[in-house]
């Protein structure tokens, strides 16, 4: 009876929206634990460790470190991706009007905080880091959401989602544009084919997903060797999976739905378990006040909200837009502070902006703490009175 009971709380617990960023939470804490402890050295070798297969014609042996960021990073894009498409087929993305306000939010909340960062790190040598405050962590976000249960409107949490998702998709345009390294024309053109192949499958009408993820391994490796940085080939990938607009399960939700939970409580854990292996020195408290700490920090806990409240008024008072139903500008406010939990997506930037190891440390932890900061502020904001809470339990 005890072990059925034990079993069922445990159901529930992943079946919760809070409880993929527990987990994540509590891998970057054993990651900051570890790299401070007598393990770091060791948990650092083992990320440097070469695992693949290599010969004259194939690469593929690279250190587990890569394999985590660029490949199981990867298959996180790729739902992303999906997520994205079926947005713009049948959800919040579908239509002009449903989609304008979170796509104007978030290009407020995207531009603004790498206003703040280049203003700050101008003709510094942290300069290249603008894209670090731009991102917002979906899963973190929506997490944190899921914990306010019914003092939020539904409304709110769906524009949060399509914002957030919105904002990834510019994160990725990012990536592909100005992290980039230096371009291989024939692996570029070869990437070429297999978006032609993935296009003509699409059009053809062809259901089956082997077809669609076979090309698309191949795709990942083409991309990783163009110098585009391998991750979008899960994003390019995602958007030739037929999706449709009935009741029946598509290739691309079923694709989708098979991927939540691998992604959520494995591949993004993962991913925070290696990069936020922070090993504090003294240079890093410092670093909090430098133009490198600083415009992180200023960019996600002021420059989001910031930016989301200036694109929300805007839209709203020129009768572009209006806010989401139930909504209100303490609503806005409160997601704005919510969309500066940058975590995964800022980390992933703040690898790909730096060489220097002290820079990518101090970067980290000024992310971490911005989202802390964030998330407590914007937890704070949305919860509210407690009269609040009878309201949308009507």
């Amino acid at each position: 009876m005890a072990s059925h009971i034990n079993l069922n709380i445990f159901k529930q617990f992943f079946k919760s929206g809070s409880a993929s960023g527990i987990i994540i939470f509590g891998c970057v804490i054993l990651s900051i634990i570890g790299a401070n402890s007598s393990l770091a050295g060791a948990f650092q070798s083992f990320l440097g460790t070469e695992i693949g297969y290599s010969s004259d014609r194939l690469h593929l042996r690279y250190p587990i470190q890569l394999w985590i960021n660029d490949g199981l990073m990867a298959i996180f894009f790729l739902m992303v991706g999906l997520e994205i498409k079926r947005e713009m087929v049948e959800g919040e993305l579908s239509s002009p009007k449903k989609s304008l306000l979170p796509i104007l939010c978030a290009l407020g909340g995207a531009s603004v905080p790498a206003l703040i960062y280049t203003v700050l790190n101008r003709d510094q040598p942290t300069a290249e880091g603008w894209g670090i405050p731009m991102a917002t962590d979906i899963a973190f976000a929506l997490a944190i959401v899921a914990t306010l249960n019914k003092r939020v409107p539904p409304s709110l949490k769906i524009f949060l989602a399509a914002l957030a998702i919105v904002d990834d998709l510019m994160a990725i345009f990012v990536i592909a544009i100005f992290y980039a390294g230096e371009l291989h024309s024939i692996y570029l053109l070869y990437s070429g084919v297999i978006l032609l192949l993935l296009f003509l499958l699409n059009r053809f009408k062809v259901t089956s997903l082997a077809f669609y993820l076979l090309p698309g391994a191949v795709l990942w490796y083409f991309v990783h060797h163009s110098g585009i940085h391998a991750t979008i080939a899960g994003v390019l990938t995602a958007l030739f999976i037929p999706t449709n607009t009935t009741s029946d399960e598509s290739p691309l939700e079923k694709l989708e739905h098979f991927l939540t939970t691998p992604v959520n409580f494995l591949i993004v854990p993962i991913f925070a378990f290696a990069n936020t292996n922070i090993t504090f020195q003294n240079e890093m408290i410092g670093g909090l006040g430098s133009t490198l700490g600083m415009g992180i920090i200023l960019g996600l806990v002021l420059g989001k909200p910031t930016g989301i409240m200036l694109m929300s008024w805007i839209s709203v008072k020129t009768g572009l837009c209006q806010l989401p139903e139930n909504a209100n500008w303490k609503h806005v406010l409160g997601v704005g502070f919510i969309a500066g939990i940058g975590f995964t997506m800022s980390i992933f930037m703040a690898v790909l902006s730096f060489s220097d190891a002290l820079l990518i440390s101090e970067a980290k932890f000024s992310v971490l703490c911005a989202s802390v900061i964030a998330a407590l502020t914007g937890y704070l904001i949305l919860r509210g009175p407690k009269r609040l809470t009878s309201k949308y339990n009507r």
